[in-house]
């Protein structure tokens, strides 16, 4: 099971408002309700891996941004 986070990351980064990211994330709950166990294992190892990488990347962008200002 291969799950797309990436798409629901864009969605709620372009919401117009709170609300509208509460669904989204109440439609990752759900879906994550609807999981076995061991689907749900895979679920969050996915995550924690998608969410390194985004902070990593974010790291990475601040750093050379701020290098640019010096």
């Amino acid at each position: 099971m291969d799950f797309n986070f990436r798409k629901y990351h864009t969605r709620s980064i372009n919401s117009s408002s709170n609300e509208e990211r509460a669904v989204i994330n109440q439609e990752l709950k759900d879906y994550y309700a609807s999981l076995n166990k061991e689907e749900q294992h895979d679920f969050n190892t996915q995550l924690q891996t998608f969410l390194a990488r985004e902070v990593g990347r974010l790291k990475t962008d601040y750093e050379a941004i701020k290098g640019n200002m010096k």
